[in-house]
């Protein structure tokens, strides 16, 4: 006979918590699970497998309606494969677009680093330019109170 898991072993192997181990039973991602004589439930290892691959399906970012659509899909039997299939189909799309759309992002980020690292470049071979975008603030005024024109104007009474 295989060996059993406590629920305080399958959140340590999994990184779950013992909370979202009970919470995916009682939201219908993990089929009721089976229990000593005590109570306490103890995991199989096709409960693991299954565990396993809602991982999986979490860490893609599916929806917790989705996940729970495939797990009522999965205990249906066979017979739902082809609808299963559809699902991860459309997630898998949905999962390929964030990937390229993160790989464009990714390549922003470079282009606007390389951007800095040749402008640090450039201002360290100029000796003593001020630096691009700075703003000279009179000593006697705070860069955040309003200049004179501004004071002068926020005197002024409203009609």
């Amino acid at each position: 006979m295989a060996s059993l898991l406590t629920i305080a072993e399958v959140a340590e192997r999994t990184g779950l918590t013992a909370h979202t181990l009970r919470y995916y039973e009682r939201a219908g991602l993990i089929a009721p699970v089976a229990r000593a004589p005590g109570g306490q439930r103890r995991y199989a290892a096709s409960d693991m497998e299954w565990i396993g691959f809602l991982l999986r399906l979490r860490e893609t970012q599916m929806p917790i309606g989705q996940m729970q659509a495939f797990a009522r899909l999965r205990s249906e039997g066979n017979t739902t494969a082809p609808e299963r299939r559809e699902l991860l189909e459309h997630h898998l799309a949905q999962v390929l677009a964030t990937i390229t759309a993160m790989q464009q992002a990714a390549q922003a980020l470079q282009a606007k680093i390389a951007h800095y690292r040749d402008l640090e470049a450039s201002l360290r071979h100029t000796p003593s330019s001020p630096r691009q975008g700075s703003t000279h603030v009179p000593r006697n005024q705070s860069p955040l109170s309003p200049g004179p024109r501004q004071a002068a104007r926020n005197r002024r009474p409203r009609r």
